[in-house]
């Protein structure tokens, strides 16, 4: 046994899908308590996992409730975790010894949610998009966890880019230097969340999410640790003007700083000021980038439990 499945609660389809070695993917629950307001987040949520089953696989939602690392929500805990909003304790890395001695509850990031799933063994994680380095990080060193632990843990993470509120050009420095492959699914460019461009390009395209699945068994049988980020861009009908977001973006990053807001609490404010500035037309084009990465993060994960049944 592991020390730490003491403290591991997997649902019983989860189990038996994982013991099947069916496709599993797994989700994170900050997106649901401090991503957007109730109810549109638990509708979100349960829209989501919708996509997933719909496309052959079982969605794995993670978070954790009274100091239990949850894999596997049932709908009552995302209704009570979308109730319960900014009061979930958005939980990295550095928290979970707290969060579960304390017995809390604590929405995950990108960061913990690829730990947690990595306990249960799920090797797929669709969510929005992943943290990165935040402007003016040369003198803040304001980094996000979750470039850490994609360079440390086995976990593949789908989404639509880098958010448009960091440095992207310093996010994908760092993610060279820690070996983590930057994949763009039919594209040549990173997205960057409410757009399809960037002006960065990717390390490779696919078109295939069979050619990612065969990417990631080699990876993980060459024993290179880590995971891999697949950038999925946004469905062009709801994609943003890229002049007017990165307008808007600056603007909110001015009002942060006046505000003196920084750390992990920069993240909520910029997305709440973006919404905010663009009236609402950014929530849509965030709710339809998550369910597009559900889709593909299903076909990824259906591809490589057909690949074999091997636990890396």
């Amino acid at each position: 046994m592991q020390f730490y499945e003491k403290y591991l609660d997997i649902s019983p389809e989860i189990v038996k899908a994982l013991e099947k070695g069916l496709p599993v993917v797994a989700l994170e629950s900050t997106i649901i308590s401090h991503g957007m307001p109730y109810p549109e987040n638990v509708e979100t949520a349960f829209n989501v996992e919708e996509i997933i089953r719909e496309q052959g696989a079982i969605p794995a939602t993670i978070a954790i409730l009274n100091g239990r690392l949850k894999v596997g929500l049932s709908k009552e805990e995302i209704d009570f975790l979308g109730k319960t909003g900014l009061n979930a304790i958005k939980t990295s890395r550095r928290d979970l010894p707290f969060i579960v001695t304390k017995k809390l509850t604590g929405a995950t990031t990108v960061a913990s949610t690829m730990i947690i799933a990595s306990f249960a063994g799920i090797r797929v994680f669709a969510t929005g998009g992943i943290g990165g380095v935040h402007r003016g990080a040369e003198t803040t060193f304001d980094i996000s966890a979750d470039l850490q632990e994609l360079a440390n843990t086995n976990v593949a993470v789908i989404c639509a880019g880098a958010k448009s509120i960091l440095d992207i050009g310093l996010t994908l420095e760092y993610l060279e230097t820690n070996g983590v492959p930057v994949v763009g699914y039919k594209t040549d460019e990173l997205p960057a969340f409410y757009t399809r461009k960037s002006g960065f390009k990717v390390d490779y395209k696919v078109d295939h999410p069979k050619e990612i699945a065969l990417a990631l068994k080699a990876k993980w049988e060459l024993g290179l640790k880590g995971g891999m980020v697949i950038a999925n861009p946004i469905p062009e009908e709801y994609s943003m003007d890229y002049k007017l977001i990165t307008q808007v973006i600056e603007n909110a990053l001015i009002e942060a700083e006046k505000n003196n807001i920084k750390g992990k609490e920069s993240t909520p404010f910029l997305l709440s000021k973006v919404k905010e500035l663009t009236e609402g037309k950014s929530l849509e084009s965030n709710i339809q980038l998550v369910y597009n990465n559900a889709k593909l993060a299903a076909e990824i994960s259906k591809e490589l439990a057909s690949l074999n049944h091997v636990k890396y």
